[in-house]
C-alpha cells in the first residue's frame, strides 16, 4: 500500500458536502462584493467613482447632482477600493459571492428586477441534464486569475465530480461553455468556433468581469468588451476572479440545482 493511499484511508473524505448538505463552501473569511447602501451617499460627492478603475461607478449628468450614482457589479473587479475611499460608508464589506445571473440588468444597482430565470429553457433541461453536465472552457484573453479558481474545482475539497459536472476538451461532447477573459480580437475566431461545434442544446457562462464587460482592458486596441455581442450569454458571473463557490453556483444554475441570488444589483437573502 502506498504512502498516499494509507494517508488517504486514514484521514477519510476531505470533500465538502456543500451544496447538497451543510454551508461548508471554503469562503469563511474572504471578501465579496461590497454591499452599496444608496440613502448614504453624500450630495455631490464622487469619491468612490474617482477611484473605480473599472467605471463601475458613475454618475449620469442627466439625473442632477444629488442623484447617487450608477453601480455596475458586471465591471466591478472587487479591489475594494470604493470601500476605502467612501467618507459615509454607502459602499461597505461583505461576503457577498453568488452572484450569477441569467440577465445582465439584475447586475445594475437599483435596475429593475428582472423575471428572467437563468435556467430559462425549462423542467426538461433538469430531466436531461440535472444530474451530469459536461463543460468546454475557453480561455479568451483571461489574465490566468480566473483559471486559477477553476483548478480548485477539481481539488479534494470541491471534488467537482461528486456533482456530474465534468470538464471536456471537445466541443462536440459539451453542454456548457465557460468563456475566461475580454474576448481578445485573436480569440474570438477560436472562440466562435467552439460554440458553433457544441450540439444543441448549449449554455454560455460568461465567466468573471472581463467576460461580462471588458473589465480592466475591455474595448482597448487588441480586445472586446466581453461575452454580449459574440455569442448568446446564459449566465453572467462577476468576479476578478469568481471563487470556486460561485462557479459551482452558476454551473448548477444551469440545471435548475441553484436559484440566483441577486435580482435589481442586490443579494436576495
Amino acid at each position: 500500500m502506498s504512502l498516499w493511499t494509507w494517508f488517504g484511508l486514514k484521514e477519510g473524505s476531505a470533500s465538502t458536502s456543500w451544496p447538497l448538505n451543510g454551508d461548508d463552501d471554503g469562503q469563511a473569511g474572504v471578501l465579496g462584493m461590497p454591499r452599496y447602501d444608496p440613502a448614504k451617499c453624500r450630495p455631490q460627492c464622487s469619491e468612490c467613482a474617482d477611484v473605480c478603475v473599472t467605471h463601475a461607478i458613475r454618475f449620469d449628468a442627466r439625473a442632477g447632482e444629488a442623484a447617487p450614482p450608477e453601480v455596475d457589479w458586471g465591471r466591478c473587479i472587487v479591489c475594494q477600493r470604493c470601500v476605502e475611499a467612501c467618507p459615509t460608508g454607502a459602499f461597505s464589506e461583505s461576503a457577498d459571492w453568488a452572484l450569477g445571473v441569467g440577465d445582465r440588468l439584475d447586475l445594475h444597482c437599483n435596475a429593475r428586477k428582472s423575471e428572467h430565470a437563468a435556467s430559462a429553457k425549462g423542467e426538461r433541461v433538469h430531466r436531461a441534464f440535472g444530474r451530469s453536465l459536461h463543460v468546454r472552457h475557453v480561455d479568451a484573453g483571461s489574465c490566468n486569475g480566473c483559471e486559477s479558481e477553476l483548478q480548485a474545482l477539481n481539488n479534494p475539497f470541491y471534488n467537482l465530480h461528486r456533482l456530474g459536472i465534468f470538464f471536456t476538451p471537445s466541443p462536440r461532447f459539451a453542454d456548457v461553455l465557460l468563456v475566461t477573459g475580454p474576448v481578445t480580437k485573436a480569440m474570438q475566431g477560436p472562440l466562435l468556433e467552439t460554440w458553433e461545434a457544441m450540439p444543441e442544446p448549449r449554455w454560455v457562462i460568461a465567466t468573471g468581469t472581463c467576460a461580462v464587460s471588458g473589465g480592466v482592458s475591455g474595448g482597448n486596441y487588441a480586445c472586446g468588451t466581453g461575452l454580449d455581442g459574440v455569442v448568446p450569454v446564459d449566465i453572467y458571473l462577476p468576479g476578478c476572479p469568481p471563487n470556486p463557490a460561485a462557479l459551482i453556483h452558476a454551473l448548477l444554475m444551469i440545471v435548475g440545482r441553484a436559484e440566483q441570488r441577486m435580482r435589481g444589483g442586490r443579494i436576495e437573502r
